[in-house]
């Protein structure tokens, strides 16, 4: 039977040789072949010599460690670091885990939040857009009949009522939406109301960009700017924390019709119609 016995190199003899040779800066390659040896024996001749400085090459993520200690100290998470930085999280983990982990600052924690709730918003959203879409497909181009009844309708839940105090009868209309006012503008027109009875005015606070909102409504409805009536303009209460603020908010437009007292007539006959359609009330029944 074949001796397959490996004679062990004389480990006291071959270690000064080893370390002279590395400290004279052969690498390990070179110190092998000299001394003739496996590697295993190599490594346990050299354990504890460092290699030569010619031998270490840099390491080509040392920067990113660098940077990745930098971001862990402002708090940073692994995710949002290692997207950063375009490695793993692991190899994040690797190079911050011996430093203490961060205290949350407001900020970061709204950060997180923000990313964790956004995919929930997104299809609410998503969601919300496809059942606007479905309705308005289901209304299309209204007659003159159905416009009828949606300015009455409109005019009765938006518009100046006349009331026991104060029976003054004329069509007034106040809104903050732009749809509502085209809607409305429309259904004046449907009534052949010419447009020099129809007077424009701005109502916003006074801390708000009332020449914007005057730009705005103008625009809108496809007049001068001049031709507009004296804004009004809202004290501000400080106590209040008002949310119609910001680039978007344009206040209110308030439409009025002059000599509109029996156009007021018809629109609170046309509202009792209505509401005796929709019942089958009897018209007498109506409040007067």
């Amino acid at each position: 039977m074949p001796n397959t016995h490996r004679e062990t190199p004389d480990h006291a003899a071959l270690r000064p040789q080893a370390v002279a040779l590395r400290r004279a800066g052969l690498s390990r390659r070179q110190i092998r072949d000299r001394l003739g040896v496996p590697d295993a024996a190599l490594t346990r001749l050299l354990e504890g010599e460092p290699p030569p400085e010619w031998t270490k090459r840099p390491n080509a993520k040392d920067d990113l460690r660098a940077k990745a200690r930098e971001l862990r100290r402002q708090a940073w998470t692994y995710d949002r670091i290692a997207a950063e930085l375009g490695v793993s999280k692991s190899s994040v983990s690797l190079w911050v885990r011996d430093l203490p982990r961060p205290e949350r600052s407001p900020e970061s924690l709204h950060r997180m939040r923000e990313a964790r709730w956004a995919p929930y918003r997104e299809a609410r959203d998503r969601q919300r857009e496809e059942v606007r879409a479905r309705a308005a497909s289901e209304i299309g181009a209204l007659s003159d009949r159905e416009l009828l009844l949606t300015g009455a309708a409109l005019y009765w839940a938006e518009g100046a009522k006349r009331k026991p105090h104060d029976p003054r009868e004329h069509v007034a209309f106040v809104n903050s939406d732009p749809g509502v006012i085209r809607t409305f503008l429309a259904w004046l027109r449907l009534l052949g109301v010419e447009p020099e009875r129809i007077g424009y005015r701005v109502m916003i606070h006074a801390t708000a960009d009332a020449g914007a909102a005057e730009r705005y409504w103008a625009d809108l409805v496809g007049v001068d700017v001049a031709t507009l009536q004296k804004t009004t303009l809202k004290k501000h209460n400080p106590k209040t924390n008002r949310k119609n603020t910001g680039e978007h908010y344009h206040g209110c437009l308030v439409i009025r019709v002059l000599q509109s007292a029996e156009l007021y007539r018809r629109i609170e006959g046309w509202w009792y119609g209505i509401v005796w359609g929709a019942t089958q009330g009897r018209p007498d029944e109506c409040p007067t």
